[in-house]
């Protein structure tokens, strides 16, 4: 097989999809015709179906360590870790667990630790909040020669496992190892860019680089954004492209079984509301944690009927609030019945999410006196900026907010497009 494994980024500068394509050869690469990449719903096969369908050609003679997460799995649900262990065809030496760890036991802000996996005996290192030489001390001490990247994102900027991917790409060219991405669907399409550009004075792990709120790319098109604008020195990049995929599909059209990326991303239903509700984090409200549907059920202890009332004259395309009272298990108000809205999306294609967050944010401080930012301001991290924040203190409504962020967006997409295989 011909593979250019140094040629994606000789020049340093950024990398076109068509050079990506190129360079990538038989497995990275291998187009489809546009018959063939649209046909039928449910035939998607994964950057890892792909691979291991090539016989791990790309992988031969490497020492592989994953980065991976329970949505690590093949079409028929076996993970690729339990899958790739015992082939002779690739030498799988270590893992590397995100946010929730590799097999997915901890709670949000949390990781499972440095341990060996009972299951296949690998070591297994923890790279939740590593970054830059520590993290590439920890990808030297493995052993590993080629690290892989398999993780379902869920379609938001501020979802960690995306920032996973650049602060593993940074190290990894700090300790010269090759990087390959595998692709897995964007469940809620890849359609548009959607919402706020981070400011980069604003970046965290829930934002790194200024890309919008809701980015519309997979995590290999992400990949090749990342080495092309934000990486000072590009690392050797390899990317593994989906078949069958169509930007405008949703994840219950390709026909994969759906693991919860993180506990509280139960449904791909849950992902198509998140890059919007999430904000509410950053609120005194309830985003829904500790109920069986997350960032879809918001509220607080004194919400009555007036907040959806209020959210449904807005007349939103694509969705419907229905006055709804909860009571969390866990996280803000555990134990206590709050009232609030549940969010109905009965049109996936008009809804749009951000605009819809920021709606119920607009709303619920015009209709609840209690509403309150948390005190650390966390909302300015989620959204990119101090703007939303202060606009709505203002007296913003939610047109005057969205149109707050027309340009950078504009920019951002120009940008993005270079970056889009699908």
């Amino acid at each position: 097989m011909s593979l250019s494994r140094r040629g994606l980024l000789a020049a340093g500068g950024a990398v076109t999809a068509a050079g990506a394509v190129a360079a990538s050869g038989a497995v990275g690469a291998a187009t489809a015709s546009p018959a063939s990449a649209h046909a039928g719903r449910g035939r998607v096969r994964t950057g890892f179906d792909r691979l291991a369908a090539d016989g791990y050609r790309l992988l031969s003679g490497e020492r592989v360590g994953v980065v991976t997460n329970p949505t690590g799995i093949t079409r028929d649900a076996r993970h690729i870790v339990d899958v790739m262990h015992p082939d002779d065809r690739v030498n799988l030496v270590a893992v590397f667990g995100p946010e929730h760890g590799f097999r997915g036991t901890a709670q949000a802000g949390g990781s499972e630790g440095r341990y060996d996996d009972p299951a296949t005996g690998l070591p297994v290192y923890d790279t939740y909040l590593k970054s830059g030489q520590p993290l590439a001390d920890i990808f030297t001490a493995s052993g590993v020669q080629t690290i892989v990247f398999d993780i379902q994102d869920a379609g938001a900027r501020f979802y960690t496992y995306i920032w996973t991917l650049y602060d593993c790409m940074q190290a990894a060219e700090l300790a010269g190892k090759r990087f390959v991405v595998l692709d897995r669907p964007n469940p809620v399409t890849g359609r548009a860019a959607l919402g706020p550009v981070l400011d980069k004075a604003f970046a965290t792990f829930v934002g790194r680089e200024p890309i919008a709120q809701a980015h519309g790319m997979t995590v290999t098109e992400l990949a090749l954004l990342f080495n092309g604008e934000f990486l000072t020195r590009p690392v050797e990049l390899e990317t593994v492209r989906m078949s069958g995929w169509r930007r405008s599909d949703f994840f219950d059209a390709t026909g994969l079984p759906w693991v919860p990326p993180s506990p509280n991303m139960p449904t791909p239903d849950t992902a198509l509301v998140y890059s919007g509700t999430c904000l509410f984090e950053g609120t005194n409200l309830s985003e829904g944690r500790g109920t069986t549907r997350p960032f879809e059920l918001l509220g607080a202890e004194g919400i009555d009927r007036r907040w959806a009332q209020a959210a449904n004259a807005l007349e939103l395309p694509g969705v419907h609030f229905r006055e709804a009272y909860f009571a969390p298990t866990f996280s803000k108000f555990q134990g206590k019945t709050v009232g609030g809205v549940q969010l109905h999306v009965h049109d996936r294609e008009s809804y749009d999410p951000v605009r819809t967050g920021v709606a119920l944010l607009v709303t619920a401080k015009r209709t609840w006196s209690g509403f309150a930012w948390r005190p650390d301001n966390w909302v300015d991290k989620l959204t990119g900026s101090a703007k939303v924040r202060t606009m709505i203190d203002a007296g913003a409504g939610t047109d005057e907010v969205v149109g707050a962020w027309r340009d950078e967006l504009a920019a951002f997409r120009a940008v993005r497009k270079r970056y889009l295989w699908y």
